[in-house]
């Protein structure tokens, strides 16, 4: 089985170092030396990680075979892809792997169906379930502790607890500080002096 490891980023340097936007919770595993990686388009690949560092916090690895500054930027936004072998679970109880959450079916505790997962994206910050709806529109779930309660991949569902708003944009809360400030603001009179 395919899994997305990683994205090459800029070249750094001249001697042929790419930055990498990690997309593993394993990187000493799988972006290690010696790793043999395949790529997105296949064309580019396949690539096989020769060294690599951390620098300023970022990963940066270099490849055999690319050895300036013009080889490294035309890697840049290739995928790298290893293949992990579909039993295989991660070391932590609570992480899984992106092939083990497709198409988990979404519920409310209640048991509310809200639809399944499509696609999951990996932003810095935080990772999104994009959840397909029976009416066919999406709905981006924040894959954090405070909304996902439970995986079970048993019975091939995740139940969120989802704060007013996230799936129907009718329940939603707005707390604008412009309003409180207006609020302050109405029958102040002043003339610009004390007298």
């Amino acid at each position: 089985m395919e899994l997305v490891v990683a994205r090459i980023g800029r070249a750094h340097g001249i001697k042929g170092e790419v930055t990498v936007e990690v997309r593993t919770d394993e990187p000493e595993l799988r972006l290690s030396p010696g790793a043999v990686l395949r790529t997105e388009p296949a064309s580019a690949g396949p690539l096989t990680i020769e060294a690599g560092r951390v620098h300023s916090s970022r990963l940066l690895l270099r490849f055999a075979g690319v050895k300036d500054r013009t080889g490294a930027e035309a890697l840049r936004n290739i995928l790298l892809i290893a293949d992990v072998d579909p039993a295989e679970l991660p070391e932590e109880p609570d992480e899984y792997y992106d092939h083990q959450l497709m198409d988990l079916d979404v519920v409310l505790e209640d048991g509310t169906e809200i639809g399944r997962i499509t696609e999951i994206s990996h932003l810095p910050s935080q990772d999104l379930f994009i959840v397909e709806r029976p009416d066919g529109s999406e709905v981006m779930i924040p894959f954090v502790e405070e909304i996902v309660a439970e995986i079970d991949l048993e019975e091939q569902r995740c139940v969120i607890t989802p704060p007013p708003g996230l799936i129907d944009e009718r329940e939603a809360v707005i707390d604008s500080a412009r309003d409180e400030d207006s609020q302050d603001s109405k029958g102040f009179k002043g003339s610009g002096d004390d007298a």
